[in-house]
Parts: C-alpha cells; structure tokens; sequence
C-alpha cells in the first residue's frame, strides 16, 4: 500500500517569490488563499473577489464587480460540482508589486476526481497534443493569474485572468 497521496492532495513545491520584501505569512496567506479558491471552485462557492474586481475567464468573458462575478459562477459552477473532473490550484510564483498588492501566477491541473488523476500528464513527452488537445478537452491545464490586494489584513482578488494553457512546449513538457 502506497503512503503517497493522491496527485490532487499531493503537497506542491513552495511557490518562488519576487519583487518588493514581504513578510513570510503574506505568502502563507496567500497559498492559503489560493487553497480556499480551489475548495470554492471544487464546491460552485464563488465569493473570493473584491466589489469591484474584474475577472477575465478561460474563453475571455469579461465580468465585472462582485454581483456579476458571482452570477456568472453561480451559474457555471454548480453544474461542475457534479463533474468527474475538478482542478487543483497550486502556488508557482508571487510577484509582491507593493507589500499589500501581489501578482500570483497559480498552475491549475485538471484531476479525475475518483482517484486524483492528473488528466494533462496525457499531453506529457507528446510532440504534437492537437489531437489530444481536441479529443480530452477536459485535461487542457489552466495557468491563472490573480492580482490579489490586501485589504483590512485580508487578501482578494483585485483582477483575474484565467487562460487554458494551449502552447504546444509548455504543454508537453508538464
């Protein structure tokens, strides 16, 4: 019997961080954050955004302030809380642009979610995925970024844009 957890609970690498000097539980609040932005997508719970943010999604709606960010995500993620693939959310840079405003890079991996499959290890060593890319839809990764600001010592979402990560090298390379 294997102690290695499930791909989708595995712990990931500790993300690089840059620019201006923040203190250390900035970043654990932030890869906290992002976690709870992953609980929330896994469970069609939408509200990780300021009033006034703006969100670009994977297909390049634009949404607009927190009334509209929720109603979009009310309506597309209840019906994804059924699905048999979920995604996990992971940390891999933070850019601190002020000490109170941070750019995040996160790495989003499709998983199955019965056994924790990473479903994009399929496009891995494969010198053209198009075919693939075409017949699994479902296991193109996502590479959001999140432009968090820290108000009253908590950290929203400011602006997102979310974007299917479609480049032929960075896909196959995993």
């Amino acid at each position: 019997m294997s102690t290695t957890p499930p791909a989708s609970t595995a712990p990931a690498s500790p993300p690089t961080v840059i620019g201006v000097p923040a203190p250390q539980e900035d970043v654990d609040a932030i890869v906290a954050f992002v976690a709870g932005v992953q609980h929330a997508q896994r469970n069609a719970l939408p509200d990780a955004f300021r009033e006034d943010a703006i969100w670009t999604t994977a297909h390049g709606k634009r949404l607009t302030g927190l009334p509209e960010i929720s109603a979009f995500t009310r309506k597309v993620l209840p019906p994804q809380a059924d699905s048999p693939v979920t995604a996990t959310y992971a940390v891999d840079l933070i850019l601190f642009v002020r000490p109170d405003v941070a750019a995040v890079k996160i790495r989003q991996r499709p998983v199955a979610r019965d056994d924790g499959r990473f479903l994009d290890e399929i496009f891995h060593g494969q010198e053209d995925p198009s075919a693939l890319m075409a017949a699994h839809p479902e296991a193109v990764p996502g590479t959001p970024t999140y432009v968090l600001a820290k108000d009253d010592g908590v950290w929203r979402i400011a602006a997102a844009q979310n974007t299917q990560v479609l480049d032929v090298e960075t896909l196959t390379a995993g």
